[in-house]
């Protein structure tokens, strides 16, 4: 296949080791692909379950001919080889609650304006809701939204998780996992454009995008997402324990 027009030499000799690997390990169930934009530089949103599922969504990207920015947590960058990788291709760090916090939305809005396509994982983290739906999103994506005013593709993926579970170890390729993922058409925000940039317009911004990739995520699941979303914020009531690190909660058992 053609790689696509924008991706760089480094992007192509990764893909070029990573897609064939890719082709086996995985059964690719793939939609939506008509609702990626290509005339313009956009937004692709998606959910967040495995430490592998950047790499099952480029793929997606990759193989519909779009090398995707993604915006990577700024200490990735700093790991042996993955690091050396980002910055090859031309991933975009996030240095979080830091005075270069700006730096990556200005760089998102660069690649935008030149017509990239930016991934962004809205969550900022691994979900850590208990049965992996997608938790209250982080405003760096409305942030960047309503600054470009770019189309917000949302994405779910599913499957993922089975070949590298959430805080696991272990990587299970063998039987090849089924990877679903799903583009929806663009999330609604231009009557947001005009409000100011506070926190109530970045907070509805954000959970329309959230809205969107869950409900996508529970026709590819079949079921319903809790009603309330998980929200790492919240503080945590009597009987809860946390799990993953210090965000998640799950009941405690007796």
């Amino acid at each position: 296949m053609h790689s696509p027009a924008r991706s760089n030499r480094s992007y192509r000799n990764v893909a070029r080791v990573l897609r064939p690997i890719l082709l086996v390990i995985t059964k690719r169930h793939w939609s939506g692909v008509e609702n990626l934009p290509t005339d313009r530089g956009f937004i692709v949103a998606a959910n967040h379950m495995s430490n592998v599922d950047p790499v099952t969504f480029a793929h997606y990207l990759w193989d519909n001919g779009f090398a995707p920015k993604i915006l990577a947590k700024a200490p990735l960058f700093k790991v042996p080889f993955v690091g050396w990788v980002l910055a090859k291709t031309g991933q975009i760090p996030v240095h979080r609650n830091t005075v270069s916090a700006g730096e990556s939305l200005s760089a998102g809005e660069k690649a935008i304006a030149d017509g990239e396509c930016v991934a962004v994982f809205p969550e900022g983290t691994l979900t850590r809701e208990p049965d992996l739906w997608p938790m209250a999103g982080k405003t760096g994506v409305a942030r960047l939204a309503l600054a470009s005013r770019a189309p917000v593709i949302p994405v779910a993926q599913w499957g993922a998780q089975d070949l590298l579970g959430r805080y696991k170890k272990l990587f299970k390729p063998i039987p090849p996992k089924n990877i679903t993922i799903v583009a929806g058409p663009p999330v609604v925000l231009d009557d947001l454009y005009g409000r100011p940039m506070d926190n109530a317009t970045l907070r509805e911004a954000t959970e329309r995008v959230m809205t969107a990739i869950t409900e996508l995520l529970e026709g590819i699941r079949g079921e319903k997402a809790p009603a309330v979303r998980y929200d790492m914020r919240r503080p945590v009531p009597p009987g809860e324990t946390r799990v993953g690190g210090d965000h998640a909660t799950k009941p405690e058992l007796p």
